[in-house]
């Protein structure tokens, strides 16, 4: 028994005519990396990362996606409303602090340790303690750590917002607040402090005679990038990533391919050049079951 091969007439023409529908048909595209580059509007770059191994070690899992982009704390998770890459700084909400037009219960704002070093609130952020006992530490041996706030008093800040007025009105005189900065919340929490509530005020350089209504409520943090060579990674077309199990930085060139350092030449996939890869490999795979189909047992 012997196997042949029966040519078929216009068998060129037949596979001119296949190359150039495989040339025209759209192939998805291969992912050339794991690391989400956005949530929601907000973009996601170095040194912050949702994926696990994503980003710089030092600010892994503090950033969440659900529908929106959350800032992760011991205290709880803090809606991001921006991030600006150029001036280092996040700002974000706190969704349980009072403001001038809403009085929230009692609250903290914690941090770990890392994150109170390379994320802290940033100096033009100002905490205002709100309803303070007249012995309130910070009214008392720790009085150094209140500061004059652009001439602004308590007096207009319990006058001028509603939410507030309501400690004019139960004491018939203004009670005692203090205006701070993050390191007087981060070493006294508010039952030490002895004040009922607080609120934290952002973009505080220009804001003499601008009245509390007028203000930006939330919280500005100051990052730091670690200077870990991720710049050569991603000239080199990578994203900068880190091994989950011993911190090292990765440069993550393909969803199949990660470096030390950069992505070597070649190791990079294209749109154009993946499309091109998936259509070679049809391409291969049709003209082999083609000429299969033809073979004849004689």
């Amino acid at each position: 028994m012997q196997m042949k091969l029966s040519p078929q007439p216009f068998t060129l023409f037949k596979l001119l005519v296949l190359t150039l529908l495989l040339q025209l048909q759209t192939i998805p595209t291969l992912t050339l990396s794991p690391c989400k580059t956005s949530c929601g509007s907000i973009p996601i770059n170095y040194p912050f990362g949702l994926e696990d191994g994503c980003g710089a070690p030092q600010f892994r899992h503090m950033l969440n996606c659900s529908t929106d982009l959350f800032f992760q704390t011991p205290s709880g998770s803090y809606k991001v409303q921006s991030i600006d890459y150029e001036k280092n700084s996040m700002v974000i909400y706190d969704p349980a602090m009072s403001t001038c037009s809403i009085l929230q219960p009692h609250h903290d704002f914690e941090m770990t340790d890392i994150q109170s070093a390379i994320i802290p609130p940033s100096q033009d952020t100002v905490f205002v303690l709100l309803n303070c006992s007249i012995d309130s530490p910070v009214l008392n041996h720790y009085k150094y750590l209140c500061f004059n706030f652009a001439g602004h008093t308590c007096d207009e800040l319990y006058g001028a917002c509603n939410a507030f007025r309501v400690f004019h009105l139960l004491t018939n005189s203004s009670p005692p607040c203090c205006f701070t900065s993050y390191s007087t919340v981060k070493f006294m929490s508010m039952n030490i402090l002895d004040c009922t509530h607080y609120t934290s005020v952002i973009n505080t350089e220009n804001l003499k005679g601008v009245g509390p209504l007028d203000w930006v409520y939330g919280i500005k943090l100051s990052f730091s990038v670690p200077d870990t060579g991720c710049e050569s990674c991603k000239k080199s077309g990578g994203t900068c990533g880190f091994d989950t199990d011993t911190e090292g930085l990765l440069c993550l060139c393909s969803s199949f391919a990660n470096s030390t350092r950069e992505c070597a030449p070649g190791s990079m996939i294209s749109k154009g050049q993946s499309n091109a890869l998936w259509r070679h490999y049809l391409l291969v795979l049709l003209v082999l079951a083609y000429f299969q189909t033809r073979v004849r047992l004689v």
